[in-house]
């Protein structure tokens, strides 16, 4: 298939390279065009001046930036997505943004002649550069059925949760559930290292039962060790749990421990932990 990729941050980059290697014509637009030009040079794609001239032609267009404002700016402007993307072609928008907004674009794509699917993933840089992200998506059945096989490339499970904007909840449950797993590692392997428990023994025990978690088993040696410079930075941690917050407070959900973590999460930050992985909220236990 002709393909674009519009965003290469740390996700981005290595997904279009799969869907390169796995034999689709991919053209990527990216902000810094030096990324877009190493990004050429290493798969050996293509490369526009524009969201719009990377759509042209595109049978699918892929979407992967910061936040609300980018993808407005990327998909809606004057050289944006959709003054490109032909008719009957699908937009398929890989950031964690708001269900307010994937419900816009499912519309205005509807009201164009194209389809939209908002599809948040999980499995952080590691996922997109192993291939094996989880997708949750929202949107028509038809095109899901249509895109799934072309997400394979990067993705090791894909799932339709619903109309459009399903994809952006769900993702919004999974950074609660996240922000609460990894609060208790925290707890715990602070008092682990406090009372001199090897983590390798404890987390070999413990992973095994009721308290086995992928951030437990992926996270627990640098969390032991103290080294956060990678992964999932601690900024966009507290972007995604901002954007939850604002839906549960629309419904009249209480999140009382998610808001609890986000200070604490404010505190890392304080710290200059900004681009830390979000495992580092035990940096703030005293050693």
């Amino acid at each position: 298939m002709k393909l674009a990729f519009i965003g290469l941050g740390v996700m981005g980059y290595p997904m279009a390279g799969h869907l390169q290697k796995a034999g689709h014509q991919v053209c990527v637009y990216n902000r810094n065009q030096e990324k877009a030009k190493a990004w050429q040079a290493q798969y050996q794609g293509k490369m526009a001046a524009t969201p719009a001239l990377a759509a042209q032609g595109c049978d699918i267009v892929f979407c992967c930036v910061g936040n609300d404002d980018d993808v407005r700016q990327v998909v809606l402007g004057e050289q944006g997505i959709l003054a490109g993307l032909p008719k009957g072609s699908v937009l398929v928008d890989h950031t964690t943004a708001s269900a307010d907004l994937a419900i816009e674009l499912e519309a205005l794509c509807h009201e164009n002649g194209q389809a939209f699917l908002d599809a948040p993933v999980s499995g952080g840089q590691a996922g997109a550069e192993n291939g094996a992200l989880t997708v949750m998506v929202g949107g028509d059945s038809a095109v899901f059925a249509k895109v799934e096989p072309v997400m394979a490339a990067y993705a090791k499970f894909s799932q339709l949760m619903g109309k459009a904007g399903s994809g952006q909840l769900a993702k919004m449950v999974n950074q609660i559930c996240i922000a609460g797993v990894v609060q208790g590692l925290a707890e715990g392997f602070s008092l682990a290292k406090q009372v001199g428990l090897d983590a390798d023994a404890l987390v070999a025990t413990i992973s095994k039962g009721a308290a086995g978690s992928w951030q437990m088993e992926n996270r627990y040696k640098t969390m032991f060790a103290g080294e956060f410079d990678f992964g999932f930075a601690v900024d966009w941690m507290r972007k995604d749990l901002a954007i939850a917050f604002a839906e549960a407070d629309k419904r009249g959900v209480e999140l009382p421990m998610t808001k609890m973590v986000d200070g604490f999460y404010q505190e890392v930050q304080a710290q200059g932990g900004n681009r830390w992985d979000t495992s580092s909220l035990i940096a703030r236990f005293k050693k």
